[in-house]
């Protein structure tokens, strides 16, 4: 079994979902694996991954509509505010979701489905650059 990772550092614009799929497919294509399996890790708190709806983004902005009256940003209800009001929000929006993820590979290709897409979710109002270590595992 062949292993290969790489750190893949992405920029946000603050709360919003980006589409990472494409640059995950390029460094599983780089590993030189044609079947395994691709795990996501995402080194933080207050973001999270998420494999969702491809085609029609009124599915993202329905999920974050969700998730902000789910989870408000209201000072008076969380202790911790010491990196500001929209911290611990984001930190519960990040329990509620994902850190990590595991797709399969074949033929060196992710194995996602026709209308599935992978996202990095920015739970902060400030933009962030996010690293998620993708390790690419197979033969």
């Amino acid at each position: 079994m062949s292993h290969y990772q790489q750190l893949l550092k992405v920029q946000t614009t603050g709360k919003s979902l980006a589409r990472i799929t494409p640059q995950v497919q390029a460094i599983v294509a780089a590993s030189g694996i044609e079947m395994g399996l691709c795990t996501l890790f995402l080194r933080h708190t207050s973001a999270s991954l998420l494999i969702q709806e491809n085609a029609d983004p009124d599915v993202l902005q329905d999920l974050a509509n969700f998730f902000a009256k789910l989870v408000p940003e209201d000072h008076q209800r969380y202790l911790h505010s010491t990196e500001g009001l929209d911290d611990m929000p984001a930190h519960i929006r990040t329990a509620l979701t994902h850190t990590s993820e595991q797709i399969p590979i074949a033929h060196g290709r992710l194995l996602l489905g026709t209308w599935q897409g992978i996202y990095l979710w920015e739970h902060r109002q400030q933009g962030s650059t996010r690293e998620i270590v993708v390790h690419v595992s197979g033969g």
